[in-house]
């Protein structure tokens, strides 16, 4: 592709690289000039305009964009492609669900040539419908037809896919203490399940006691089941913990390296998933609970090694309502 400074007369064909105004109108950067819109060119007194002349071996950006958007969803469903304008494609989310990338895949095409370009969420990153999952952008007007077979050969068989809800019916099991809190927060949570379109079909209210809460667990008949204890669990033989083993399921992992979200417990109970809330959940903040839940509803395996990985970038924002802030007294 050759970019610059072209005679009107040899101008048509070319892309124009900066909108003009006219007297009647305006043409816009990204347009192929026809002979009238030389001939308009020519009326405004124009002798020359700044164009991108692009070569046998070019693709142009919207034809470019759209091809490799093509090959970076692969056979990935419930996304809209939009309809490629000035060398753009955005990746829409048709609902909510969970964004699996293929991380190393999506930056070998991005190391191809700087004018082919993806951006994305972060992997595992919960959507809502209308949300952008990702835009691609070829920046110049052309790019070799070279570079973007590269770049399709690197997105593999499909470099994103899109986990949308596999759950539909929750319970939500609260156990509660003398002097507690009650049901503060059941909103909160039933909010999250309604954004993943998963019905709260049931809130259970029990002592905190492992007999009391185990006979919960075990009447509970939904896809998923949620236990908020009124005493944080600070201990994998802590009472909720050891009520769902009395119930006959098993603990898969208690604790997670992200804060607010430490005390979280994730288990099964037979084919269902059981997720222990910690107390951070009564708010509608983001914690390390909201990670769990959308990758679990959408059906997204979370084992004990997914859960250690997330410490990474697992420092979240602090909320006010925590009774204990993470900055304690300074020692210097």
């Amino acid at each position: 592709m050759k970019f610059g400074a072209v005679d009107l007369k040899n101008a048509a064909g070319c892309v124009l690289a900066h909108s003009v105004e006219l007297a009647n109108g305006r043409l816009r950067k990204g347009r192929v000039l026809s002979d009238a819109d030389i001939d308009a060119l020519q009326a405004a007194g124009a002798s020359e305009v700044i164009v991108a002349r692009l070569g046998a071996d070019d693709v142009g950006e919207d034809a470019a964009a759209a091809r490799l958007a093509a090959a970076v969803l692969g056979q990935a469903s419930g996304i809209t492609v939009t309809t490629p304008f000035t060398g753009r494609v955005n990746l829409i989310a048709d609902g909510p669900g969970v964004v699996e990338l293929d991380v190393a895949a999506l930056e070998a095409v991005n190391a191809v040539d700087p004018m082919i370009t993806i951006a994305t969420v972060p992997p595992f990153h919960q959507m809502r419908p209308r949300g952008m999952i990702a835009t691609i952008k070829i920046i110049s007007y052309g790019v070799p037809e070279a570079a973007l077979d590269k770049a399709v050969v690197a997105a593999g068989e499909g470099a994103l896919r899109f986990a949308q809800p596999d759950l539909r019916t929750a319970t939500l099991i609260i156990t509660e203490i003398p002097g507690g809190v009650g049901d503060k927060g059941r909103k909160a949570i039933a909010d999250r399940l309604t954004a993943l379109n998963v019905t709260l079909a049931d809130v259970v209210m029990v002592p905190h006691q492992p007999a009391a809460l185990s006979n919960a667990v075990s009447q509970s008949k939904s896809d998923l089941l949620l236990i908020l204890t009124g005493s944080a669990t600070s201990d994998i033989d802590d009472v909720a913990p050891t009520a769902l083993l009395e119930a006959g399921g098993t603990v898969t992992r208690f604790g997670m390296p992200v804060d607010p979200g430490n005390l979280l417990f994730l288990g099964e109970l037979g084919s269902r998933p059981v997720i222990g809330l910690p107390g951070c959940a009564r708010a509608p903040a983001l914690n390390g609970a909201d990670w769990v839940l959308s990758r679990v509803i959408c059906g997204i395996p979370v084992t004990s090694k997914d859960i250690a990985g997330m410490g990474v970038g697992g420092l979240l924002k602090e909320i006010p309502t925590r009774p204990q802030p993470r900055r304690g007294r300074s020692t210097a």
